[in-house]
């Protein structure tokens, strides 16, 4: 029943003063069955009601307008955009096109939430303690094999002037290798990439991916210390009562929010 009131029940991530930074549980909103109960994204067919009052719970809880929670279409490609003030002003219609075939997000807006979508694909939160700004990146394994988090950092260093090793990053819930099974085609994919594959992936009665692993590659190529990159360390597979799993759960169920609000 939507006129009950509901509090999204959400895993924060201490980054630094003056930024909310969090992942979504299932927990704590409106939608039913495999979408149930917190689910804010548009792409999983959800009823879209039930998504509408779960964003406002949620903005209420940021005590931030509807309009400034602002998460994209994504593809599992590399493309980025910057939320600036110029991107506020536009009409819903033109934003959607905006954020349509977007894999990550970056602002140094106050104000403004922005999120990534995923049901075990990798989330990534950047922070620039330094020009207070951020990024959040969805990184499911075709991103990752195109170095979508590399990619990232790379936009923060033009938009931002971000010096990489100043950068904080938090890696949220995903799949773990142990229940990343993938075929021999996805492997020759990492390897072709050339990530250490002694390193990422184990070989069980299918190859297996650690993305985590891959991420923290990435994010420390591009020159991110190994002390400022947190990794959560849940899986989503092994815990889909708590998180969304599309592996567990099925395609047409729910979605985790990876985000970030800066004050």
């Amino acid at each position: 029943m939507r006129n009950k009131p509901v509090k999204p029940q959400l895993t924060y991530y201490d980054i630094a003063e003056g930024v909310t930074a969090f992942s979504s549980t299932r927990h704590g909103g409106y939608s039913q069955g495999n979408h149930g109960e917190f689910n804010v994204n548009l792409y999983c067919s959800d009823d879209p009601e039930d998504i509408a009052e779960n964003r406002k719970a949620l903005c209420r809880m940021l005590k931030i307008p509807v309009d400034r929670l602002i998460m994209p279409h994504q593809v599992h490609q590399t493309g980025i955009v910057q939320i600036g003030k110029t991107f506020l002003r536009l009409s819903d219609e033109v934003r959607r096109d905006v954020l349509e075939g977007i894999d990550a997000l970056m602002t140094n807006l106050p104000g403004v939430c922005i999120g990534v979508s995923t049901a075990d694909c990798i989330p990534i939160i950047l922070y620039d303690p330094e020009h207070h700004a951020a990024g959040v990146i969805h990184s499911g394994w075709r991103g990752t094999v195109a170095n979508i988090a590399g990619v990232a950092v790379t936009s923060m260093q033009v938009a931002y002037h971000s010096r990489p090793e100043a950068l904080k990053a938090v890696i949220g819930p995903g799949i773990s290798l142990e229940h990343f099974e993938v075929g021999d085609e996805v492997y020759e994919q990492f390897a072709a990439a050339g990530y250490p594959m002694a390193q990422i992936a184990r070989r069980y009665a299918k190859w297996h991916i650690d993305l985590w692993a891959c991420c923290r590659l990435q994010l420390q190529d591009m020159g991110l210390k190994a002390e400022n990159i947190q990794t959560s360390g849940v899986c989503t597979y092994a815990h889909s009562d708590d998180y969304f799993s599309a592996r567990r759960l099925g395609i047409d169920s729910g979605r985790i929010l990876t985000a970030v609000l800066l004050h």
